[in-house]
């Protein structure tokens, strides 16, 4: 007997009657669904201090408290950020116009900032507030028939005051939001997460459930791949930890770690959850960043290896992350003159010589997508794991050209809204005589990525958020033309265009790979794994990225 196959019809109808079903049994037991933004902890116990990033000046000192943990005595560094993500499914367009199914995470918090293509990261004064209208479903293309460019709610969505409690924020949610807002609402990449050293980041995981796929009750986790220091509990492995039920909620929390470009993604049979599209990026940005203008860098890394959770006396220690540098170059903190506002300069590293100095930074996220695979995701069959070939292959979600397309990228989904699924573009601003730092990490299933510069060499810094330095502080940094990577690697690559004899504005380069059959569209076409690079006339916005 043949088997019969639904058409897209029938699933919408499916899918509506599943929706309907599933909300009022969230809204009649809404304890379900929770979200986790504490104002102020142990580490963290003064409130109005934990909203902002405090300059670095030296370690964090501790002393015994009343209940006998150590508390902060002096030099309380970093502060408190959260995020809230959805897991559930969405779709995405291909630069060939195919609209692709895909199993996904989304934003349920930062949602102007991530349509900005910013990290959807927040310190608690922003987190913590509730959105004054009704928002609907899409991302936010329809918000009380408000257009993207002016909305501005950052917040967590569904976050409502407590009746119970004196109408208290204590995490109580209106569970008719987040579904109204996470459901088919997924996006490629993942949402963007973006922490400082010293911050501790409370990450809320939300299943909302698979509309196109209410045969599947997928549980969903994020497993911080790489990522140092993190318990088991919230290391996001099923085996060792926990998974998350559709109609429920479960709130990571991790102390960042050392600086770096990190990754994540879903650990529910990953082959098939990161092919289908649940990876995302998170970087830690190093306390150099913070210390005061005129310090020297030499010094504050020295004030570091004071800290007893960077401690690190190369000599003694042959797992030291960050030695000192083998030469003190006498760099001091400083204004960085190529970006449109005053700010001091920015470090990939806490490197204590200059040396991975940027002036604007971009999350650049490898995948590819099989898009055979994809449909038979969506249509109840069985999906074909040995034969998965990959034919997408994109930067941020997106193939060329639509990765020079600026701002987000939105789809039509069976539920008749517009999702920005796609946020994040591609495209690379560096300022006249700047540096760009590009933070590229890749959560392929099947394929090895090389990625290419024609015209601007690529000066490799750091690996696995590692800083090529050796124990004796020699910087191991090397130049190429090319970078090759696997899933589950990262690098992190600065495009130094500070020769401004070479490097004229309105020059455009090429970012792009030599692998001739990644450079299609599923087709015999230009497309695929490649942006472009330009040269700004004056400085570029370091919240924008467009050149000004």
């Amino acid at each position: 007997m043949r088997a019969i196959r639904p058409s897209a019809g029938m699933i919408r109808v499916v899918a509506s009657l599943v929706a309907a079903a599933l909300l009022p049994a969230l809204q009649a037991s809404a304890q379900s669904f929770r979200v986790q933004c504490p104002t102020s902890t142990i580490t963290h116990p003064v409130a109005a201090n934990n909203n902002a990033e405090p300059l670095y000046q030296g370690p964090t000192t501790f002393g015994p408290g009343a209940n006998g943990y150590l508390v902060p005595t002096g030099n309380v560094n970093g502060a408190i950020r959260c995020q809230q993500i959805s897991g559930g499914d969405g779709y995405s367009t291909m630069a060939d116009g195919t609209q692709t199914y895909m199993f996904s995470f989304g934003p349920l918090s930062g949602l102007a900032d991530i349509a900005a293509g910013r990290p959807g990261t927040e310190f608690p004064s922003v987190f913590n507030t509730v959105y004054p209208g009704i928002l609907a479903p899409g991302d936010p293309a329809t918000s009380d028939n408000t257009s993207p460019g002016s909305f501005t709610y950052n917040g967590a969505i569904g976050l409502a005051p407590d009746g119970d409690n004196s109408n208290a924020i204590d995490g109580h949610v209106d569970p008719r939001q987040i579904e109204d807002v996470g459901v088919m609402n997924g996006n490629i990449p993942a949402p963007l997460m973006a922490i400082d050293e010293d911050d501790e980041y409370f990450l809320t995981l939300t299943n909302v459930g698979m509309i196109m796929r209410p045969d599947l009750f997928e549980q969903h986790t994020v497993h911080f791949h790489g990522y140092p220091n993190a318990s088991s509990f919230y290391d996001g492995v099923p085996d060792a930890s926990v998974a998350i039920n559709i109609g429920g909620s479960f709130t990571y929390y991790y102390l960042a770690p050392d600086a770096g470009t990190y990754f994540w993604h879903c650990h529910i049979t990953p082959p098939e959850h990161l092919q289908m599209g649940m990876v995302g990026q998170i970087y830690v940005r190093p306390r150099q960043n913070r210390v005061p203008l005129g310090t020297p860098l030499y010094t504050a890394l020295q004030w570091q290896e004071e800290d007893l959770r960077t401690a690190c006396n190369s000599a003694a220690d042959i797992m030291c992350s960050n030695p000192l540098p083998a030469v003190n170059t006498g760099a001091s903190q400083g204004d960085d003159p190529h970006t449109s506002t005053d700010r001091p300069y920015r470090y990939a590293y806490n490197d204590g010589d200059g040396t991975t100095r940027y002036d604007i930074g971009y999350a650049m996220q490898i995948h590819g997508f099989d898009p055979n695979f994809h449909f038979i995701g969506m249509t109840f069959n069985a999906e074909p794991f040995v034969d998965m070939k990959d034919k997408y292959f994109l930067l941020n979600g997106r193939s060329y050209p639509d990765t020079v397309t600026p701002g987000p990228m939105q789809t039509p989904s069976s539920d008749g809204a517009h999702h920005f699924s796609q946020p994040l573009p591609a495209i690379v601003n560096i300022p006249l005589g700047g540096r760009a730092l590009l933070r590229i990490s890749d959560l392929d299933v099947t394929e090895y990525q090389t990625l290419a510069s024609l015209g601007i060499p690529m000066l490799v810094i750091a690996r696995n958020a590692k800083l090529l330095r050796d124990q004796a502080g020699n910087n191991l940094y090397y130049k190429s033309n090319s970078i090759t990577l696997g899933g589950g690697e990262s690098l992190d690559v600065i495009l130094d265009a500070s020769d401004t004899t070479k490097y004229t504005a309105g020059s455009t380069f090429f970012l792009y790979t030599p692998n001739l059959d990644h450079l299609s569209n599923d087709a015999e076409n230009f497309g695929g794994l490649m942006t472009e690079v330009h040269i700004c006339s004056g400085t570029v916005d370091p919240a924008t990225k467009a050149c000004t």
